[in-house]
């Protein structure tokens, strides 16, 4: 390890060589990743603590995603490196009403495990008021593949009245670069412009409006860029007792531009969609005496300012015979703003071994009435239990570990919806049922979800 860090002296010959690469390596893996829209932690010991950071930096991992201010209580240069294997097993159900009675069914995803890496680097001097980081993670993603069945009404084929193979996949890379300064010796603020790239595939294909005879489409994978920003607040009394704060703006991205492409392979119509990453409130309380180290955070998660999510219900022709009617084509997915709490507790009486356990809980974003329209974005997470470990190798090399289990608590259930009219009206009714409710019918979906991860951070020679 001496001679590693000997070799490596500096960050521009880290950035051009091994961090570049393994950004490559991470995007690569990311896009599997199926861990909710919104990342509950990152690495393995922010992780193990519940995600909970904004006022208990114990890592830089967390410290650069949740906030940048905290980078103040960090000397030396520091790399942290993680990968995650992730689990998940999702279902969808649904039921319809027919002349023989109810019919009724239920879909596994089949998947199989993701990869979910993490890296971070952070720089600074004890001397200085000043200390910097870098970081790449996947913040963000989802996705699901339920086969076609003719036992699920909502997986029958198309041209049965299902939707046949439901696919998604929605993976967000974040690069950020980190600035702290020291305003005193107990209050730091932190800054951070934010670099995403983003890609989104969906069969079939919502955002686009239906052939009568077709079906819906099939998309090919589209990709986005955008920008933003992290503004971080951390004070220290220098007793144990810390506070933080941190604003992390909504990340605006151009749009999604969909290639389409018909079950029989013919071309159909391309469609444009924006959707952004939500604008992120945090506060943050730490306490630390003794071998204990304890966090505790809120987080606000504004959905309902966010192109993509604010919208809901269908897309409406706006000229021709049908001008005023639905499309078949969805807006948005209509989410809600969320609380999130996180909490952690590290033990540090063991020598070498440091023991976290953390807990996370998240309201659920769906509404009732587009639970359908969330049919591809399943992974809604309620409860989420972590524990982690660290060992010791030296003064500068940590081994990590954290195993995570989350849980929906029951399932997310709503009406299944069409948004054809028939020669009556119904179901579609814009004063009475403006969402095209099938009565009698529903659909829903829940998951459990296990992750592995192991990591390593490593402490370079002045």
């Amino acid at each position: 390890m001496n001679k590693l860090a000997c070799n490596i002296s500096s960050l521009s010959r880290i950035s051009k060589g091994f961090f570049i690469t393994i950004i490559l390596l991470l995007w690569g893996a990311s896009t599997q990743a199926q861990v909710g829209h919104v990342l509950q932690g990152v690495g393995s010991i922010n992780t193990s603590m519940g995600g909970a950071a904004t006022a208990q930096p114990l890592d830089i991992a967390g410290a650069l995603l949740w906030n940048p201010a905290t980078l103040s209580t960090f000397d030396g240069q520091i790399l942290s490196f993680n990968a995650g294997l992730f689990f998940s097993d999702p279902s969808i159900s649904s039921t319809v009403p027919t002349q023989n009675g109810p019919f009724s069914g239920s879909t596994g995803d089949d998947r199989g495990i993701s990869i979910l890496p993490a890296l971070a680097y952070a720089w600074g001097n004890a001397e200085s008021k000043h200390n910097y980081g870098i970081s790449a993670y996947g913040v963000s993603g989802f996705g699901v593949t339920f086969p076609e069945s003719q036992d699920n009404p909502i997986t029958m084929p198309q041209s049965s009245g299902g939707f046949g193979r439901i696919e998604s996949d929605y993976a967000l890379l974040q690069i950020s670069f980190a600035y702290t300064y020291q305003i005193t010796d107990k209050i730091s603020l932190g800054i951070q412009p934010n670099f995403n790239y983003a890609t989104l595939e969906i069969g079939p294909n919502p955002l686009a409006a239906p052939s009568q005879t077709l079906g819906y489409p099939n998309s090919d994978k589209a990709d986005a860029f955008g920008i933003g920003a992290q503004l971080g607040l951390f004070y220290d009394s220098g007793s144990g007792f810390k506070l933080g704060a941190s604003y992390k703006s909504k990340q605006v991205f151009n749009d999604f531009s969909f290639n389409n492409t018909y079950l029989d392979g013919s071309d159909a119509p391309s469609v444009d969609f924006n959707m952004d990453y939500p604008a992120i409130y945090s506060v943050g309380l730490g306490y630390s005496k003794g071998d204990f180290d304890y966090a505790l955070d809120y987080r606000y998660i504004d959905y309902e300012n966010t192109d993509g999510f604010k919208k809901s219900g269908w897309q409406l022709a706006e000229s021709g015979d049908f001008a005023g009617f639905p499309t078949g084509a969805v807006q948005g997915f209509g989410w809600q703003n969320i609380s999130v709490i996180s909490t952690g507790l590290q033990y540090k009486g063991i020598q070498k071994l440091p023991l976290r356990i953390g807990y996370t809980y998240s309201e659920n974003p769906i509404q009732e009435e587009f639970v359908f329209m969330s049919s591809p974005a399943t992974a809604v997470i309620k409860n989420a239990f972590q524990f982690g470990l660290s060992y010791q190798v030296s003064e500068r090399l940590s081994l990590d570990f954290a195993y995570h289990h989350g849980t929906s608590s029951g399932s997310t259930t709503g009406p299944l919806l069409n948004p054809t009219p028939d020669s009556s009206g119904g179901p579609w009714n814009a004063d009475t049922n403006p969402t095209g409710a099938i009565p009698g019918s529903e659909v829903g979906y829940d998951m459990t979800t296990d992750l592995v991860i192991v990591g390593f951070s490593f402490a370079f020679g002045q």
